[in-house]
């Protein structure tokens, strides 16, 4: 449906939150559909394929209408029981036929565009936040996308500004010095510089998001934080340097500890965050807790970015099983951190 029999009011009204379909060929339409079944909220706009959407909105049943805007300031004059839905320009054509469950290089493309879509819109103040669904970074390459995946498009958009990756939930907060990178790559870029800028953006991250004076707990690189050099050096050269320089600068800093152990204490309440030196030394520990509760937060771009914490789930792809509730708590940290509309 379009909106032309239906009257725009003389209000002003809230700027929304953008939320990108992610991969047509994964959950993320489904996730979408199956959250906007249950939430009443109105204050987010979907931006991607309104045929892909219809296919999704079927898959998990229907009751809803999905609603084609022209523009974001069109979300005002969306009825109950509507799925918004902004098609951006550039999308591939035929998109709907894409199989499910398969990488497809026309949903890695389509992807993207979303994402650059629903970034310009941020930063031309249409939109107040960007939360993202999931996207296969196979297919992201397939379409000849030079991003291994989210977090360093949203980089390059925002001008290459150093970006770290956090996941939360209501347990654990942790940030990663390293990301998308082979492991034998990671080891080689736990620099002390770039732990340091890691401590110095997650510190400055935790206090917008209300903590006054972040508890910083640091993991080490190596089993048992390198056992004094007996199992590497990297915690002696690199790691315990960067730890010293933000003390210095003011942060409550504190490491290397073992990585097998800090997560724990963290959880306990004796850390508002762990700095994790590599991808799975720091996703694991969240993502044991529940993936329906985890959020992934971009830290140091200069707009808010949240998204689920799991991937596109080909294997259970147009089943209508998908749980959307780690796209809600997404949706929900983003309105937190932005603040009321």
């Amino acid at each position: 449906m379009t909106l032309e029999n239906f009257p725009a009011a003389d209000a002003v009204h809230p700027v929304p939150l953008v939320v990108t379909m992610g991969d047509a060929c994964g959950i993320g339409p489904e996730i979408i559909a199956r959250l906007w079944q249950r939430d009443t909220s109105r204050d987010a706009v979907v931006v991607g394929d309104p045929a892909v959407l219809r296919r999704a909105v079927a898959c998990v049943g229907g009751g809803l209408a999905v609603a084609v805007l022209q523009g974001l300031h069109e979300l005002h004059r969306v009825p109950p029981r509507c799925l918004p839905v902004w098609r951006p320009e550039g999308l591939p054509a035929g998109l709907v036929d894409a199989p499910l469950g398969r990488v497809d290089a026309r949903a890695g493309a389509a992807a993207a565009r979303c994402i650059e879509a629903a970034v310009a819109e941020v930063q031309a103040g249409r939109a107040r936040a960007v939360v993202t669904s999931p996207i296969h970074k196979e297919a992201l390459h397939a379409a000849g996308s030079p991003y291994p995946g989210h977090t360093e498009m949203l980089q390059a958009l925002a001008g290459g500004v150093p970006v770290r990756m956090m996941l939360a939930n209501e347990e654990l907060r942790t940030v990663l010095v390293t990301i998308h990178c082979a492991l034998r790559d990671a080891i080689e870029r736990v620099t002390r510089q770039n732990v340091l800028e890691t401590l110095r953006i997650t510190g400055a991250a935790l206090r917008r998001m209300g903590v006054a004076a972040p508890r910083i707990a640091v993991a080490g690189l190596n089993p048992h934080a390198g056992e004094g050099g007996l199992f590497g050096d990297e915690e002696i050269r690199h790691i315990a340097p960067a730890i010293a320089d933000a003390r210095a600068e003011g942060w409550d800093a504190s490491g290397p500890y073992a990585p097998d152990t800090v997560f724990m204490r963290a959880r306990r309440g004796e850390f508002d965050v762990v700095v994790a030196m590599t991808h799975d030394h720091g996703l694991i520990p969240v993502k044991y807790l529940g993936v329906e509760q985890g959020v992934n937060v971009t830290l140091g771009l200069p707009f808010v970015r949240t998204s689920p914490d799991h991937g596109t789930a080909f294997d259970i792809a147009g089943r209508g099983v998908a749980d959307p509730a780690s796209l809600g708590a997404a949706l929900a940290m983003a309105r937190r951190l932005t603040g009321p509309a």
